[in-house]
């Protein structure tokens, strides 16, 4: 690239939030305390509670010195502005604050800076031969060179076997073990990361679209045809195909299988102990924060694809077209003007504003519940005779016996990394009929990671009677912060 295509691009990014975050003049308070609160444990707070810790950080920061003279929520203000926090409202309609994609890949950036590793490590240099290796074994077309290559790999795994079978075992050293390990967490860190941008990739993807549809000519556009014909334009776009394909890869069950049987293996080996705190929390809650950060990807995915396709087919865009072309029109009239209308001059015309009429607050009633209450008395039942045997016997024929469901759910998360709803229903059969498969649902919806697949599970009723339903696929993760105790 010319120096001048280079300048000229440098600049750009230079507005961008990341390169805008890292000069800003508060920058390591900034973002030590967003890194400290929206990073490095939840990812998305109310408003409410990520002011009250600023406000403790930001006393704290002060006594020691530091110019932060504004209030918690002015920062909130500035940050959002800056494009460092993304805004959305919950379902109780409070304000809740995230990082967005650019801030993150300033901190990120930062932490690499501050991290002593070594560059060209054993282990990175490995990756990079097998990936060309085998990206050069998969594009070779000549069938001969193909079989030729299988049989010097079937060789050496058969030269393997012997040379193990014969008691000349080699392991790999705990260092260079260590070292790996590592650098695979660093990866699948950045790629938890990535998630975020592809948040961000499907939202403008979606603002696209709906531009296009918006400004198409004609009654039939290509993007009004895709969507009548019922295409979903975000899921089938490049994007939207790739990050299925990621997904399908996650959630596949001979895959997950593997992932949690080469969990369960090096959580066993003597030098992931070397790790410190945060790597073996990091390292045990890995499928399941990718199983989480997956599944909110899929679904903005989804509700992006709802939402283009209810926007054409509820004739909304219509309405939004014409807005358009009246702008549009008046723009036009108003550039043909501009040299013929002075700025200054009268145009006889007379334009109703808007208003409102403003009261003392004084001439406000507060509402008063009690004048809601009905004076009516509870009459006292007679007391009955209910013996202790009764009591239980009504509880297990009423209730869902959710610790016993806990305990079910704990006794496999022992022996495996994650288990579905079915898989529990198949170690341990539904002892009260459909509560209990209700109960695992509820537990699964509450303290799981649900997908997009399905499972068939079955069960018996009170009444003897063989069930069988399709349940969306639920799993239950091992880890730390499961909420199952």
């Amino acid at each position: 690239m010319q120096p001048l295509h280079q300048a000229s691009a440098l600049r750009a990014l230079r507005a961008a939030p990341a390169w805008r975050l890292l000069s800003a003049d508060n920058a390591p308070a900034a973002v030590a305390l967003l890194q400290s609160h929206l990073l490095t444990k939840e990812r998305k707070l109310p408003a409410s509670l990520l002011v009250e810790r600023l406000g403790r950080d930001l006393e704290q920061l002060r006594t020691e010195g530091w110019d932060l003279p504004q209030a918690a929520s002015a920062y909130l203000t500035d940050w959002l502005a800056a494009g460092w926090l993304e805004r959305s409202y919950s379902s109780g309609g409070e304000e809740e604050f995230e990082l967005t994609s650019g801030a993150i890949q300033a901190m990120r950036f930062l932490q690499g800076l501050s991290e002593q590793r070594a560059v060209a490590t054993e282990s990175r240099l490995a990756v990079v031969i097998g990936q060309l290796v085998q990206l050069a074994e998969q594009t070779d077309s000549d069938p001969q060179t193909r079989v030729e290559r299988l049989l010097r790999e079937r060789a050496r795994i058969d030269a393997e076997i012997e040379a193990i079978r014969s008691g000349r075992l080699e392991t790999l050293a705990e260092d260079r073990a260590l070292e790996r390990l590592r650098e695979i967490l660093a990866l699948a860190d950045e790629l938890a990361s990535d998630f975020r941008r592809v948040r961000d990739e499907f939202q403008g993807l979606n603002r696209d679209l709906r531009e296009r549809i918006v400004e198409s000519e004609g009654s039939r556009g290509e993007v009004l045809e895709a969507v009548f014909a019922g295409v979903d334009l975000i899921a089938d776009s490049e994007a939207g195909r790739t990050f299925k394909a990621f997904w399908r890869l996650l959630t596949d069950p001979r895959e997950s299988a593997e992932l949690e049987e080469a969990m369960d293996d090096l959580m066993s080996r003597d030098f992931v102990h070397r790790l410190d705190r945060g790597e073996r929390r990091y390292l045990l809650g890995l499928t399941r924060m990718l199983l989480e950060r997956g599944g909110e990807v899929h679904q903005v995915l989804q509700h992006f694809a709802r939402g283009l396709k209810q926007f054409v087919q509820t004739q909304e865009f219509r309405e939004q077209r014409r807005m358009t072309r009246l702008l549009k029109g008046a723009q036009r009239r108003a550039l043909a003007l501009k040299d013929r209308v002075k700025p200054y001059q009268p145009l006889g015309l007379d334009l109703r504003l808007a208003s409102a009429s403003l009261r003392s607050l004084a001439q406000l009633r507060l509402n008063d519940p009690s004048l809601d209450n009905l004076d009516a008395g509870i009459p006292a039942a007679d007391t009955a005779e209910i013996s202790l045997e009764s009591i239980g016997e009504l509880i297990a024929h009423s209730e869902i016996d959710f610790h016993r469901l806990e305990d079910h759910v704990q006794t496999l998360l022992q022996k495996r990394a994650q288990v579905s709803v079915a898989e529990v229903l198949e170690a341990f059969p539904a002892e009260q009929g459909l509560g209990s498969l209700v109960g695992y649902i509820a537990l699964g919806v509450r303290h799981g990671v649900v997908s997009d697949a399905r499972d068939r599970v079955c069960w018996r009723g009170l009444d003897g009677v063989e069930r069988a339903a399709h349940i969306p696929r639920i799993y239950f993760v091992r880890g730390e912060g499961d909420g199952l105790d």
